[in-house]
């Protein structure tokens, strides 16, 4: 069974997603629970992009140790240079080099000739081949290159000691028969091809990435690129585990087969959505909430009689629990214990501690208290933040007829601090309650809300994106009450900003 090589670019193509702004510590965060999923490549940004993303880069590089970590680079020598001091520490650091090589991209992006193109990315390579014993190179917008053109740049990339070649369809314009055409033709055409591993790196944007990667693989590709949950720019990535899956499910078809840890798919794709405040749709491929429920009378017959009748897989295989032991307000400790063991959370006595005193304030509220709800309790703090202002208390008087109104009651190290607002609603009169307290000028950039499970009682759990000047802050809440709820996100992103803005200081009063 051929193996299939997993360059996962989540923390920098993903983190490209509109409205995504990871710090360092969930960055490192999702790095190491890449490492649990057993990625082989993981790119953990661009490091020439800005100071606080080469130290994020830096950080990753340190903290995983059995995964290969890449930097992302223009052909430039400060950007190559860039990468350098970024995987200072790495067990086993590679660069990631790209120019784009398509006519529209020549002429208006670049304004190069083909000769200048070739030139470019042959320093390029050379120059990182100087520091890095791993390089791939891509050609940015490869599937609009022409393909003689292309055979000759790939054919310079062998020559020059890339070890990965990448042909992405940047922007997601081709069909499956296109782009495996592309592979093969490669394969048959450009000399000592055997020597480089080709890459497959496909974008969603007609909705064809997974076909478009798979189609890859059948005409040779040895790596796939994409992201957890198929999160990235515009429509996103390729969904690695959409590609796991399909491998796995139809390895007698496709001949072939990741290293990934499949039982981790479900645990990594809740964190991703839970720290990037990118929901999963319920009816997403593999990770969606729907994806291993039936409602149809019929097909709920099948089921009972033998699963495979509408289950092609098993959620154990990424990492579900098919069964639900559903916790209450007169379950015990050590019950609860043994459920975040069965759920994969092994905590400390005072995380424990923690962690059940919020189970049984929110079993008092919820007739039953479900998987998801305990998730989303445990992972609302996931990453911890000093916290300047903690909540209390909030009042809100509302009438259709009247204007909203809302009291605030925050705790400093200090002092306890109560103020009262108006609003055009009552997020709004909360938030400008808030904002008094903490004499914080912010820009609410967004606010979205879900529901954790299903049901009147149901959590709501609250994600908002705060701007301050350059900096940008996400905030998490739950709660089920969603006004609550929403307090608690808007003052975390607070807390956030601040411990931001301190960080930045203190890298500004480095430097001087």
């Amino acid at each position: 069974m051929r193996k299939i090589y997993v360059f996962d670019t989540t923390l920098r193509d993903g983190e490209q997603s509109p409205g995504v702004n990871l710090n360092t510590r969930e960055k490192v965060e999702i790095a190491l629970q890449l490492e649990k999923l057993k990625i082989d490549r993981m790119e953990a940004g661009f490091p020439a992009a800005s100071p606080g993303d080469l130290a994020a880069v830096n950080a990753v590089a340190r903290a995983v140790k059995d995964v290969t970590v890449i930097g992302l680079s223009r052909s430039r020598e400060n950007d190559i240079d860039a990468v350098r001091e970024a995987l200072q520490g790495a067990q086993d650091p590679c660069i990631h080099v790209f120019l784009a090589t398509s006519p529209i991209h020549r002429k208006f992006k670049l304004r190069m000739e083909k000769q200048q193109v070739l030139e470019t990315a042959q320093a390029s390579i050379r120059y990182a081949k100087k520091y890095f014993s791993k390089v791939e190179f891509s050609l940015e917008d490869a599937g609009r290159t022409e393909l003689d053109f292309m055979a000759e740049v790939v054919a310079m990339a062998v020559r020059e000691g890339a070890n990965v070649v990448n042909i992405p369809d940047t922007v997601g314009y081709l069909n499956p028969s296109e782009y495996g055409a592309i592979f093969k033709y490669l394969k048959e055409n450009v000399p000592d091809i055997e020597k480089v591993q080709l890459s497959a790196h496909c974008h969603n944007d007609l909705g064809m990435a997974t076909a478009n990667t798979l189609a890859a693989i059948l005409n040779g590709a040895d790596q796939i690129e994409g992201t957890i949950n198929g999160i990235g720019e515009r429509a996103g990535n390729t969904a690695i585990e959409e590609i796991a899956m399909a491998l796995e499910t139809r390895s007698e078809f496709f001949g072939a087969k990741t290293g990934l840890a499949l039982t981790e798919i479900a645990r990594t794709s809740r964190l991703v959505s839970k720290l990037t405040g990118m929901v999963v749709p319920g009816n997403k491929a593999i990770v969606g909430a729907n994806a291993f429920a039936h409602e149809s009378g019929i097909h709920q017959d099948g089921m009972l009689k033998e699963k495979t009748t509408y289950e092609i897989m098993t959620p154990e295989s990424i990492g579900l629990k098919e069964s639900k032991l559903v916790l209450g307000k007169h379950s015990g400790r050590h019950a609860f214990r043994e459920k975040l063991l069965d759920l994969g959370y092994e905590l400390n006595e005072e995380q424990v501690n923690d962690a059940f005193a919020k189970f049984k304030v929110l079993a008092d509220k919820k007739k039953e208290v479900s998987d998801e709800d305990l998730l989303a309790l445990l992972e609302e703090k996931l990453i911890d933040t000093p916290e300047v202002f903690k909540l209390e208390t909030i009042f809100v008087a509302y009438g259709n007829e009247s204007t909203p109104t809302a009291r605030v009651r925050i705790a400093t190290a200090e002092q306890t601090i109560e103020e009262e607002a108006e609003g055009n609603g009552s997020v709004d009169a909360i938030y400008n309650a808030i904002d008094k307290v903490t004499g914080e000028e912010v820009t609410l950039a967004d606010y979205s809300i879900k529901s954790v499970t299903h049901g009147k009682d149901a959590q709501g759990e609250v994600h908002v994106v705060l701007s301050q000047n350059d900096v940008a802050a996400q905030g998490r809440g739950l709660s089920t009450d969603i006004l609550e709820a929403s307090a608690r996100a808007y003052v975390d992103a607070v807390n956030v900003l601040i411990e931001k803005r301190k960080t930045f200081s203190r890298r500004e009063r480095a430097t001087l």
